[in-house]
């Protein structure tokens, strides 16, 4: 079997606990969209009524289901989503298009802002620092958080953010541009996610080997496809590349 010499690694729920990341930067930028128009709109709050209690937060996530089917090219694109809702939502509040469009940009800027407030796996760092130097390194995510705005871009060459490609996981293409980039191919490669759907099939399916990791302990237990590796942790990873290695 070909030498490995390439890693691809998922962000989110990879290489960090994301849910936590998601709820504070939801909640978060809601808020204080919500707190910001009432102090900004104070002259017309009585006519208007407050922007958060007319399209609460259930809301808001409710349009961005509706503008992802209305606009499926970019579905993927969670930061254009958001933005397009919020504004949408901003003009049927009664707000005119420029005023939704400025406050819509500075909701999504305090989103980001929320969103990149996290912190990876106390593992993480030495890993990648152990890693860079035996592999090519590279990220492919699905979400919106730029690598460039974390610590953890100084281990990563590379880094492909699907959406902004139009071409979300399980699209071939993210994992293509990565390898491309790197100057590898599929058959030197692993990638290292926690979805099934969206990491392990695409990646297997290129001939890529995958450290699917398990968070929530699904196939604990199961023999899996030839090249398919489960983990509980990334903190696994070095042992498994270990193994892989003498195999190889």
């Amino acid at each position: 079997m070909t030498r490995l010499d390439t890693l691809t690694f998922d962000l989110d729920d990879t290489l960090w606990d994301n849910g936590p990341v998601m709820e504070h930067a939801e909640q978060g930028h809601y808020h204080w969209l919500d707190n910001a128009l009432s102090t900004w709109l104070e002259a017309r709050l009585a006519e208007l009524g407050r922007y958060g209690e007319r399209f609460p937060l259930p809301t808001y996530v409710q349009h961005r289901g509706e503008v992802a089917r209305r606009f499926p090219l970019r579905r993927g694109d969670f930061t254009w989503v958001r933005r397009r809702s919020l504004y949408e939502l901003l003009e049927a509040y009664g707000l005119a298009s420029q005023e939704a469009e400025m406050w819509a940009t500075a909701a999504m800027e305090r989103f980001l802002e929320l969103r990149h407030r996290l912190d990876p796996y106390p593992e993480v760092d030495a890993l990648l620092e152990g890693l860079a130097g035996d592999y090519r390194l590279a990220t492919i995510t699905n979400g919106n958080v730029d690598l460039n705005r974390l610590p953890l871009v100084r281990h990563f060459p590379v880094s492909i953010i699907a959406g902004e490609l139009l071409a979300p996981k399980p699209d071939a293409r993210p994992f293509l541009a990565a390898l491309a980039r790197l100057n590898s191919a599929p058959s030197r490669a692993l990638h290292v996610g926690d979805s099934w759907k969206e990491d392990v099939l695409p990646a297997r399916r290129l001939g890529m080997r995958v450290a699917w990791i398990d968070r929530h302990d699904q196939a604990a237990g199961e023999a899996l496809p030839e090249g398919i590796h489960r983990l509980s942790h990334v903190r696994e990873l070095p042992a498994l590349l270990a193994r892989l290695q003498q195999r190889d």
